[in-house]
């Protein structure tokens, strides 16, 4: 089974909610992204940078940052040199996602919290459009993207187009608040930063879900929404568009959420 892609807008908006490890590797594969969909007549891709975040000197190193660039904000330091770099009109804001950035739009989380991802659900609500979050322990991770109003709205649409669950309806633990997350205080040198997440961990996990988006934007559809990785054990484990397979995830979701 296929999901074909459900953004008629004449331009893609993308927030791209983090712009650290994980983020700043996602913005420069997104800006190569949108020039190549420019160079193929595409629809050219708009987006908006959330990050309250300034860089710190452990940022050098593992993030797309140089020592110069300490003590700015992330978004606003990326953001600018994507933008001199192609000629673009991209948009950096130096604050926590509070908004989508369109009626219908993708966003794009790369936030290391499970208190981050709650507040990002609850912001897009039953917003016409996609979630994508992507994660990662020390040296795996997870790509997932999914339609907000999943089995939440009546959109017309619905019932001609397979619609995609997003993470927290497959895996609600990961934005249960009260599950306290381990080791999220900020790394005080790169040394300590490569203890909690190793070197290429960010850019597998963008890598995978810019392939991804890549598909879904340049051919207008997808037969795989997910991606498991494990960079010790060189293994990925695809998820499929596959109702029936969805079943027992919800299931299992729900009964978490029983629990």
């Amino acid at each position: 089974m296929n999901h074909q892609l459900l953004i008629s807008d004449h331009t893609t908006h993308i927030a791209l909610v983090g712009a650290g490890g994980t983020g700043s590797q996602m913005l420069t594969g997104l800006a190569r992204m949108a020039f190549a969909l420019r160079e193929l007549g595409s629809r050219p891709l708009s987006v908006t940078v959330f990050d309250p975040d300034a860089v710190s000197p452990a940022n050098i190193g593992r993030q797309l940052f140089s020592p110069s660039d300490i003590g700015k904000n992330k978004a606003r330091v990326l953001v600018q040199r994507i933008n001199a770099y192609f000629g673009f009109e991209w948009e950096a804001k130096a604050q926590r996602f509070d908004k989508p950035v369109s009626t219908s739009s993708i966003t794009i989380s790369c936030v290391d919290t499970r208190q981050a991802r709650a507040e990002i659900q609850e912001i897009l609500g039953t917003h016409l459009g996609y979630w994508m979050d992507l994660g990662n322990t020390n040296h795996s991770g997870q790509v997932i993207l999914g339609n907000n109003d999943y089995g939440r709205s009546t959109w017309p649409r619905r019932k001609k187009y397979t619609l995609l669950p997003t993470v927290a309806d497959l895996f609600p633990e990961i934005v249960d608040a009260t599950i306290p997350d381990t080791d999220n205080i900020p790394s005080c040198s790169l040394a300590h930063a490569l203890r909690k997440q190793d070197l290429m961990v960010n850019q597998t996990v963008a890598t995978y879900a810019l392939e991804l988006l890549w598909q879904l934007l340049r051919h207008g559809e997808i037969h795989t929404h997910g991606v498991f990785f494990d960079t010790h054990r060189f293994t990925t484990r695809a998820l499929p568009v596959d109702p029936d397979g969805w079943k027992r995830l919800l299931k299992q979701a729900k009964k978490y959420q029983a629990a």
